[in-house]
C-alpha cells in the first residue's frame, strides 16, 4: 500500500481529540502509536483528576462554570477516579491519546459533553502535563524520602550496636589502617545523609504551580492561580507562563539527584560484594538477597548488590539522555519533552526499589567478627610507629622513613612487625623505647583517632548522634 493510500485509510481525527478541529486528514496508524503517551502517563491519573477539579473550581469562581456544573464535574471525576483505582477504566485506542484526553473523554460520557466540554476552557495540555508531572514527582519523592529515612535508620542502628568490631580500612583496595566497622558504615551514612538533605531541596524546587499558564501566554478569564496552587499544595506559582509550560528542570534535578544517590549506592554495593566474597568473608548476605548458580551448587551470588551496582549506570544514562533531549530546544513547549515521561517513570521506580533493596540487604546481612579480626595485620600499624617517634620530637618525614625500614626488616625476617623485639626496633633507630611495642595494638590505634570525624569510639558515637539528628529534622547541619 502506498503512503497516500495509508493516509486515506487512516481515520480522521476523532471528534473528541482535543486538537482535531483544524485537521481534515487522518493520522498514519504508526504515527498514532508513535505519538500516544497514555501507556505511560496513565500513571498520573490521580494528579490529572486533582488538577482538573482544582481547575474547574477556579473556573466556577471566575463564573465560567455554574455551581451545579462544577458539582457535576466533581461527581463525574469521582467516578473516573474509582474506575482507575479498580482497574476498570476502559481505554479507547486511537481516541485516548494521553491521560488528559482519556479522563476528559470519560468525564463526558458520565456527565454529558455539554458540561464536560467546558472543563478545558482556558487550559492547555501544556500547563496540564506540567502540573501533573510536578504533583506526581513530588508525591513519589516524598515516598523515596521515607525509604531513605529507613535506610539511614538501619545504618545508624548497626553502627551503634556493632561499634566494637574492627576491620581494615582500605585505600587503593590495599590494607591501610584499622577502623571500626561502624566507621565504615557511617562513611556511607554520611553520603546518604547528604542525599537526604539534597532531596529536601529537590522537592522544594519543584513545588511551584504552572496551572493557569495556558499554552504559553497565560489565561484570559481572570482565574485565581494562587487559589489553584493552594488547593494542590504548591508553595508558590511559576513566575512566567512561557517558562512554566516548558520547564523540565525539576525532572533533570530529580534525575541528577538520583544519579548522585545511585553513585553512592553503587559504591557501598561494590564494597559489600568484596566484603562478602570468600576471600574476605567479613559479612554474609541473607538468602533473601542472594542467588545460586545453575551449574555450580556451592555458589551464593550477591545478585542484589550487583544489580544495585549495575542500575547506577542506568540512572546515569537516564539523566544524560533527557538532558540531551532538552538541549537546544526552542522556547515554550516542544514534543521532545514527552521523553521525560518515560525517563522519570523509570527513574522513580529505580530509585524507590533500589533504596528498599539496599535497606533490606543491610538490615539482614550478618557480620563475621573472626574474619574481620584475621584481616587485621601488623603492617597496618606502621603509621603508629611513625607517630610514636613524632611524640618524641622526631620530624614526621624522618619517622616515615624509619617506620618503612621497620616494615622492610619484618618482611626480611619473615615475621610480623609485632614479632620484632625491642632490640631489633632499636637496631633500626635507637629512639625506640621498650614501650614501642605498645603501638602494635589495634584497639589502641583506633582509639588514638580522637579528632572530630575520626574512628575512635567517642567520635563514632558523635557521628551516630549527628545522623539521628538528620533523621529527626530532615536536614543536616550546614
Amino acid at each position: 500500500m502506498s503512503g497516500s493510500q495509508k493516509q486515506t485509510a487512516a481515520s480522521k481525527p476523532a471528534q473528541n481529540k482535543l486538537w482535531g478541529g483544524r485537521f481534515t486528514g487522518g493520522l498514519d496508524p504508526l504515527m498514532e502509536a508513535y505519538n500516544e503517551s497514555l501507556s505511560l502517563d496513565k500513571a498520573f491519573y490521580a494528579e490529572d483528576i486533582d488538577g482538573s477539579i482544582a481547575w474547574a473550581r477556579a473556573n466556577k469562581n471566575a463564573h465560567i462554570l455554574t455551581e451545579e456544573e462544577f458539582k457535576e464535574i466533581e461527581r463525574g471525576f469521582g467516578v473516573v477516579r474509582k474506575e482507575w483505582e479498580t482497574n476498570s477504566f476502559e481505554i479507547k485506542p486511537g481516541v485516548d491519546e494521553d491521560i488528559h484526553t482519556a479522563n476528559e473523554r470519560r468525564l463526558g460520557e458520565i456527565i454529558g459533553p455539554a458540561i464536560a466540554g467546558k472543563l478545558h476552557t482556558g487550559r492547555s495540555r501544556n500547563d496540564q502535563i506540567a502540573t501533573d508531572l510536578r504533583l506526581w514527582v513530588r508525591r513519589k519523592l516524598l515516598e523515596i524520602k521515607d525509604h531513605l529515612d529507613s535506610l539511614l535508620k538501619v545504618i545508624v542502628s548497626r553502627a551503634e550496636n556493632e561499634i566494637d568490631l574492627l576491620i581494615p580500612g582500605y585505600t587503593h583496595l590495599q590494607r591501610a589502617q584499622p577502623v571500626r566497622w561502624s566507621h565504615w558504615l557511617l562513611s556511607y551514612g554520611s553520603c546518604f545523609a547528604r542525599d537526604f538533605r539534597a532531596l529536601h531541596y529537590v522537592i522544594e524546587e519543584l513545588n511551584y504551580c504552572p496551572l493557569g499558564c495556558g499554552a504559553l501566554s497565560g489565561n484570559v478569564f481572570g482565574i485565581d492561580r494562587r487559589a489553584i496552587a493552594r488547593e494542590l499544595g504548591f508553595k508558590d506559582l511559576c513566575l512566567n507562563s512561557m517558562d512554566a509550560v516548558s520547564d523540565r528542570d525539576f525532572l533533570l534535578k530529580t534525575m541528577g539527584w538520583g544519579s548522585d544517590f545511585m553513585m553512592h549506592v553503587s559504591r557501598i554495593a561494590q564494597d559489600l560484594c568484596i566484603y562478602s566474597s570468600q576471600e574476605f568473608g567479613f559479612v554474609k548476605l541473607a538468602d533473601a538477597y542472594s542467588t545460586g548458580s545453575s551449574l555450580m551448587p556451592q555458589k551464593k551470588n550477591p545478585d542484589a548488590l550487583e544489580l544495585l551496582r549495575g542500575k547506577s549506570g542506568t540512572m546515569h544514562g537516564l539523566h544524560s539522555g533527557f538532558r540531551v533531549a532538552l538541549n537546544s530546544l526552542p522556547s515554550c513547549y516542544n514534543k521532545d519533552m514527552q521523553e521525560g515521561t518515560s525517563a522519570i517513570l523509570t527513574t522513580i521506580h529505580l530509585l524507590s526499589t533500589s533504596t528498599q533493596i539496599l535497606t533490606g540487604v543491610l538490615s539482614t546481612l550478618s557480620t563475621c567478627p573472626a574474619a574481620m579480626a584475621r584481616a587485621l595485620e601488623p603492617s597496618m600499624l606502621a603509621t603508629e610507629l611513625a607517630d610514636y617517634l613524632v611524640r618524641k620530637g622526631v620530624p614526621f618525614r624522618e619517622t616515615h622513613h624509619i617506620s618503612g625500614r621497620v616494615v622492610a626488616l619484618a618482611e626480611k625476617e619473615g615475621k610480623g612487625m609485632d614479632e620484632l623485639s625491642v632490640a631489633q626496633l632499636q637496631g633500626v633507630d635507637q629512639r625506640f623505647g621498650s614501650d614501642a611495642r605498645e603501638c602494635f595494638d589495634y584497639e589502641a590505634a583506633v582509639e588514638r583517632r580522637t579528632a572530630e570525624g575520626g574512628t575512635a569510639r567517642g567520635r563514632v558515637m558523635e557521628q551516630v548522634e549527628a545522623l539521628k539528628m538528620v533523621l529527626g529534622t530532615g536536614k543536616m547541619g550546614d
